[in-house]
């Protein structure tokens, strides 16, 4: 029988082959159990995991409904929020209460221009709480951060969703399901946080993005996305983020998305991407895979600087008017299509189109 002698102080162990083969087995099961934990750690910081939400009181309902929109932050100082934000939380309630709204994505820039320093900021209350006051938009909203928002304290969004009960920031980035009432069908949201992934980009200087700030955060996010969109089976996939892959307007396209971003949603045949950072309402279609842009929750633009730097023929429709009083999205998922249409605050439909659900080859 062999032996292994070893000394620690004054203390001597004699081992047997087959101890020292426990004593292996035990180090590398605990080693690998810290790296577990360890690697868990810093998923929670970044993603989430994935669960199917709880829409509750389903009854006969058949479809999700949802409204979508972003750039929607108020002002830092008095009176804390734009008229252009206030008509477009009056025409959301408006129509969530005659369309019906199960949630709400706000997809960054939630709070101009240097997002919110810490979990007690009184902006949460005074451009979130008092200006979205209504019964029908008490809904959850599902977050991401903005370029405006990174400026400032993510973390104390992420932080806000322990404070609010519709408030639902669990991450950086991460993945909603949800079954489709009464169709055996489902729906996944893929949130995305584009600033990590692409870059900083500030309004005020040059908007030119320059990569991310780090890379090895920006590659994480990267493959889990990869690795996310690879594994569904979803009958309606979308995913969600604040820079546009595509955009006719003052940024135009993020070529960072364009390149990184873009042939996974053509490859796993994505729905749709829906963003903001652009101040208007955006509808392009290419390949299939339809791009809405609905930037328009706070501020108008009416640029359409970069309107060649866009697939031909893909801008189906556009409107950055002043007119409009701002505007936002409102998206109904049924058994086999996607209803998209488009509200300004004035208080009437724009534009609709309709997709359909995911073909697996």
């Amino acid at each position: 029988m062999l032996s292994f002698r070893c000394g620690l102080g004054s203390l001597l162990f004699d081992l047997s082959s087959s101890d020292l083969k426990l004593l292996m087995i035990f180090t590398f099961k605990m080693a690998f159990a810290l790296l577990t934990l360890l690697s868990a750690v810093v998923g929670v910081t970044l993603s989430y995991p994935a669960a199917f939400q709880d829409l509750g009181g389903n009854g006969s309902k058949t479809s999700i409904r949802f409204l979508a929109f972003g750039d929607w932050g108020g002002l830092p100082s008095a009176p804390y929020v734009t008229t252009v934000q206030t008509a477009t939380a009056q025409e959301m309630s408006v129509v969530a209460e005659r369309m019906g709204a199960d949630f709400i994505l706000a997809l960054g820039d939630n709070f101009y221009f240097k997002g919110v320093e810490s979990v007690d900021s009184p902006r949460f209350q005074e451009t979130f709480e008092s200006v979205y006051t209504s019964k029908y938009l008490r809904v959850p909203w599902y977050v991401v951060a903005g370029n405006h928002d990174h400026a400032g304290n993510v973390k104390a969004q992420i932080e806000y969703s322990q404070r609010s009960d519709r408030w639902k920031f669990p991450s950086y980035y991460y993945e909603l399901n949800f079954h489709i009432p009464n169709t055996g069908k489902t729906l996944t949201i893929i949130m995305l946080d584009t600033v990590i992934l692409c870059g900083h980009s500030d309004d005020f200087t040059d908007e030119k993005l320059r990569g991310p700030l780090r890379a090895v955060d920006a590659n994480r996010q990267l493959v889990w996305l990869q690795e996310r969109l690879a594994q569904s089976k979803a009958d309606f996939l979308l995913v969600a983020g604040h820079y546009p892959v595509w955009s006719i307007s003052e940024h135009g396209p993020t070529k960072c998305l364009v390149k990184k971003v873009r042939p996974l949603l053509l490859k796993h045949n994505v729905t749709a991407y829906l963003c903001g950072h652009d101040h208007n309402l955006q509808y392009l279609e290419e390949s299939g895979v339809g791009y809405v842009v609905s930037g328009a929750g706070n501020f108008l633009d009416s640029d359409t600087s970069h309107l060649k730097r866009v697939p031909k023929d893909s801008l189906k429709f556009f409107t950055g008017q002043s007119s409009t009083k701002g505007g936002f999205v409102h998206a109904e998922v049924t058994n086999n299509k996607l209803f998209l249409t488009y509200f300004q605050s004035k208080g009437t439909s724009l534009f609709r189109t309709v997709l359909s659900q995911r073909q697996f080859v």
